[in-house]
């Protein structure tokens, strides 16, 4: 009595089994989970990338890290300590050369003030070029490469907040040289009339380092032309010698950015199962725009996927040989 009863047509009762229910209860989670996954996959699956949500989002993000990066707190006294022990690390270790590079390309002022806007505006045009190129040319590699270079900046921002540090221009007594300052050059957010629009002291990691060296290997990876794998090669390393001659940055800070980077394609490998330079150029279910103005047919021979539809279709060459006259 209180067991759950079945009254069939003629009459009697049954007990569902207990065998059957779980059965039908497993298969149900089975296919929870199994959609679970087909989403995650879809979800991780390259695409093709929107123009305006991607002006949208590197608008948006870009705004976000200047905001997030000039409100970290100038701790002047700690940032000028820190500069302080990287300076006696690197001369414990000699490669504190720095001084000696600054003041060497100083003595050249073409060379010095071509640097001074260097350092000023290609950080930007290159880095907005090369994801224009991966938009274009490859869609299916984009959306991976941009995140390991919003997750690079992204974790820098703990650098500035966690580790205060000021450029070796702003040191006292060791003699380096602001060129922008000394020059009158433009473009310096920490020098000049700007100065007071910027987080003097946001030296470590080095982003002009971190974005560079992703521009670089993004063009080494998947530049077909010679030239332009040996440029892509060539530009993070004058980045580094410029922002040491500008007395911008430590080499050390170099070593930031590169580690910053690092983090940022592991988190990109992490989501997408490759490097980004690993996979497929375009989407695998891309379309070309033409193809939804135009009604397919399963004969258009033009269409290349037009027998992939036709194949698809129960009955669609049955329907296609039997016309009416």
């Amino acid at each position: 009595m209180g067991d759950s009863t079945v009254k069939t047509e003629e009459g009697r009762t049954a007990t569902p089994s207990p065998i059957g229910a779980s059965v039908v209860a497993t298969s149900g989670a089975a296919s929870g989970a199994a959609d679970d996954r087909t989403r995650l996959r879809r979800l991780r699956a390259p695409r093709r990338p929107r123009i305006w949500f991607e002006i949208l989002l590197i608008a948006v993000s870009y705004w976000t890290y200047s905001l997030i990066r000039n409100a970290v707190p100038e701790q002047r006294a700690k940032a000028l300590r820190n500069a302080d022990w990287i300076w006696q690390a690197e001369q414990t270790l000699g490669i504190a050369v720095e001084q000696s590079v600054n003041h060497a390309m100083n003595s050249v002022t073409w060379l010095i003030v071509a640097m001074n806007y260097y350092y000023a505006t290609l950080h930007f045009i290159i880095t907005i070029a090369v994801l224009i190129w991966l938009f274009r040319r490859h869609p299916g590699r984009y959306a991976a490469a941009r995140l390991a270079l919003f997750a690079t900046t992204v974790v820098a921002l703990l650098g500035y907040y966690l580790y205060p540090l000021a450029p070796p221009r702003l040191m006292k007594g060791q003699h380096f040289i602001d060129t922008v300052a000394l020059h009158e050059t433009w473009g310096s957010m920490a020098s000049g009339n700007l100065k007071n629009m910027s987080n003097q002291y946001a030296a470590m990691p080095s982003m002009h380092i971190g974005w560079s060296l992703w521009c670089g290997l993004t063009v080494f990876a998947l530049a077909s032309a010679p030239w332009a794998k040996i440029l892509g090669l060539l530009y993070p390393a004058l980045t580094l010698l410029v922002i040491v001659s500008t007395a911008n940055h430590f080499w050390l800070d170099a070593v930031g950015g590169m580690l910053c980077l690092a983090f940022g394609f592991a988190l990109s490998y992490a989501w997408y199962g490759a490097l980004p330079y690993r996979l497929p150029r375009r989407p695998e279910n891309d379309r070309p725009r033409w193809r939804g103005r135009r009604r397919l047919t399963a004969g258009d021979a033009s269409d290349p996927g037009a027998s992939d539809l036709g194949a698809s279709a129960p009955g669609a060459s049955t329907a296609a040989t039997h016309t009416a006259p």
